[in-house]
């Protein structure tokens, strides 16, 4: 029988201008574990947009409020008490996650919620670093550059990470000196809300960070108005487009996380037993609804057989269990509506011709009527089929096989794609030609997945632009000024 939460969770509500409030609407949150309703949260109308844009616009231009009176310092103070506020809620903050999202409470515990408390607080140290520059032009002219903050930010965030993504556009915002409108996933609220309580309570002005809880209509809402500067959005390629479609009329800036579908490069003189291992976390990690996710492995052809075999022995130990229990590495898909998307790619692979060597089923976790999947693989996948050409977002691999180096990385970068990528080989020289011939934001050498707040990420072609993490971020949320003085 899955564990029961001793959580008390209250109905969500809308935070606008310091204050709590209620939506017109209310839709239910469910948890993936057990196909139940957690609780019902309010849905932000598009008046509720307009009133929490409305309290973010006063609380950017107002000259004498008390966000404009706060320095750099004070500000990067804020923000790190945000962070201790984080630190110790942290269990209430990762059971939360788990029992919205179904991922593994070992994840949302120690991977998760730590990693957004270590970018919080590198944002915090960050807020005193965003320099402007003097520049030598003529002998008469005093010539200097600003960096300032771009206003009122729009951040929309997915439900794979619910958190863990908002803290990656949260942090650099704040830290710019903007003021944001924060929109989480209806599929997966119930920590951004908790998060708004922390901000609260860490003394955030009103005004500088509110949170609208909805469906697209009120994703919608937000990139079309005409009061937000800047949208920060991670999500899908299709919905990418739709917000680029959206912000053209009034011209926002806009940076976009979207897709993967990254290559996973084994070649015959790796570490065989350690490239298993990070294949396996590459692609079930998260439940494979990761947009990095190493869902195209490529194997050279003389290791397909040993390394398959390995594969599967490991995949078959991954089984699907309750969330909540620590030893679980595999929860539930997020949704029933996601669960179906993944099963139909499973369909659809079978149909092409990839041969299912693992998985590929939907399973009961103790009677409840989640969401679960076994960990799924193809063998014998071709770049062209579906399941190697579409991002899934569930816990399928594709295996694909190769003869030499040219031949792999044409296969690699022939795809829509180009979030993330991976090369494993003992031959360092290889490792680093590979790398550099890879379209691809983030390659990890003899490793996959790992994350740092101080190192940017995000996409070539259609996995986006514009950089999350890393001091690079600020470039995203503030503007350049240029400045002349004549001295003649």
């Amino acid at each position: 029988m899955l564990a029961a939460s001793k959580l008390k969770i209250s109905t969500g509500r809308l935070l606008i201008d310091g204050q709590w409030v209620d939506g017109s609407k209310k839709f239910d949150t469910i948890n993936p574990a057990t196909g139940e309703v957690l609780t019902q949260i309010a849905e932000a109308s598009p008046a509720d947009v307009d009133r929490a844009v409305d309290a973010a616009r006063r609380a950017f231009e107002d000259r004498s409020g008390a966000w404009r009176k706060l320095s750099a310092s004070e500000r990067g103070r804020l923000i790190w008490k945000l962070a201790d506020l984080v630190e110790k809620n942290i269990d209430e903050l990762a059971e939360l996650e788990t029992l919205d999202n179904g991922k593994p409470i070992f994840e949302s515990r120690y991977v998760d919620m730590p990693m957004v408390i270590d970018v919080l607080r590198y944002y915090a140290g960050l807020a005193t670093k965003i320099h402007g520059e003097t520049v030598n032009t003529f002998e008469t002219a005093f010539t200097y550059t600003l960096r300032e903050p771009v206003g009122v930010v729009g951040l929309i965030v997915p439900w794979n990470f619910p958190l863990l993504l908002a803290s990656w556009k949260v942090g650099p915002a704040l830290a710019c000196g903007n003021t944001v409108v924060l929109k989480p996933a209806e599929q997966t609220p119930l920590t951004t809300l908790k998060f708004g309580e922390l901000v609260v309570e860490a003394g955030f002005p009103a005004g500088v960070v509110n949170i609208l809880t909805g469906g697209p209509e009120t994703g919608k809402a937000i990139v079309a108005h005409p009061g937000i500067d800047k949208i920060a959005f991670t999500g899908s390629t299709a919905v990418g487009k739709e917000i680029m479609r959206g912000a053209a009329d009034t011209l926002k800036r806009v940076t976009l996380e979207l897709g993967g579908k990254s290559p996973n490069i084994v070649f015959a003189d790796a570490d065989i037993d350690s490239a298993v291992k990070g294949a396996i976390s590459g692609i079930f990690y998260g439940k494979g609804e990761v947009c990095n996710a190493g869902s195209r492995l490529f194997l050279e052809s003389k290791l397909k057989d040993e390394f398959t075999e390995k594969l599967v022995a490991r995949a078959a130990k991954m089984r699907p269990a309750d969330p909540l229990d620590p030893k679980t590495r595999l929860g539930a898909i997020v949704s029933q509506e996601q669960m179906q998307t993944v099963l139909g790619f499973i369909e659809a692979g079978k149909k092409d011709g990839a041969k299912l060597v693992a998985g590929g089923n939907r399973v009961a976790v103790d009677g409840s009527k989640g969401f679960f999947i076994e960990p799924t693989i193809f063998s014998d996948v071709k770049n062209e089929m579906k399941i190697a050409r579409e991002e899934i977002f569930g816990p399928v691999l594709s295996v694909l096989t190769f003869d030499d180096m040219d031949e792999v990385i044409e296969q690699a970068n022939n795809n829509p794609y180009g979030l993330a990528a991976a090369v494993w080989t003992r031959d360092v020289k290889r490792a680093h030609s590979v790398s550099r011939r890879l379209k691809a934001g983030t390659v990890w050498i003899n490793t996959y997945g790992l994350m740092d707040a101080s190192l940017p990420f995000g996409g070539y072609k259609s996995s986006g632009f514009g950089r999350e993490l890393g001091a690079h971020a600020v470039e995203h949320y503030t503007e350049l000024k240029t400045v002349w003085l004549n001295m003649a």
